[in-house]
């Protein structure tokens, strides 16, 4: 299975209808946040393939209207709800079963298994910012959800997709684009064959796209990228420890 990662910034190699064409043997989309909706409409009515989004810490106008718990000081000022065609992953397990794969290990299908999560570390105190503590309590609502998944089909999920990256993996060390804790404690317990993330802008060779941490492909999705599920060759990526 190819899947299209897209996040953080409007690619003009995605955004034209030449996409059709390009990207025909992609069977799924994922948006790892810092996306106009309207960008993630051309992407859903153009490709016409099953899309996942989260958010970001930009490109929030339409945030609220996923999010109906926030108080009203922390709402945007968005007029006109705007569904552009995709599902909304932020703070879910979904289990996709149109989308199948096979799985090496049996030779059997099996649906796509994916986590999602919005949001960034909280600098600013800004909209859908949060603590270490507080990524780390929307992780452990998570966990009944992942534990069945293992219960139905002998691993926890798939693609761990993020905005932001886990500490000390693809992270910078200002407080905007530090990576979360509970991140690297989630990928070694769940053990996703990948984790999609954003929010780290790929601006020269010195940062990387794509390295393993824990047996986890960490693959940042800046602009966009194509991945395949069961992951290639390991042996030739950055193999990152603690």
């Amino acid at each position: 299975m190819k899947i299209l990662i897209v996040s953080d910034q409007i690619d003009p190699f995605i955004y034209n209808y030449a996409i059709k064409d390009l990207f025909k043997d992609v069977e799924c989309v994922l948006c790892a946040g810092d996306l106009p909706m309207d960008y993630i409409d051309f992407i859903v009515s153009t490709l016409n393939k099953p899309t996942y989004f989260i958010f970001g810490n930009h490109n929030l106008k339409e945030y609220n209207y996923y999010h109906a718990y926030l108080p009203k000081d922390r709402q945007t000022n968005a007029t006109e709800y705007h569904s552009c065609g995709a599902i909304y992953a932020g703070f879910k397990v979904i289990t996709d079963k149109e989308l199948k794969w096979t799985n090496p290990k049996n030779n059997k299908q099996t649906p796509l298994l994916i986590a999602g999560v919005s949001g960034s570390r909280d600098y600013n105190h800004g909209l859908n910012q949060f603590t270490e503590t507080e990524m780390n309590f929307k992780l452990f609502k998570m966990i009944p959800r992942l534990l069945l998944n293992k219960l139905l089909y002998g691993r926890y999920l798939d693609i761990f997709l993020t905005h932001a990256t886990p500490r000390h993996v693809h992270d910078h060390e200002d407080n905007c684009h530090k990576g979360f804790r509970c991140f690297n404690k989630f990928i070694k317990h769940f053990k996703p064959a990948y984790m999609v993330h954003g929010h780290i802008h790929l601006y020269g060779p010195d940062e990387p796209r794509i390295s393993v941490y824990e047996n986890s492909i960490i693959v940042n999705a800046y602009g966009h990228y194509v991945i395949d599920l069961p992951p290639t060759d390991l042996s030739k990526l950055q193999i990152i420890k603690e």
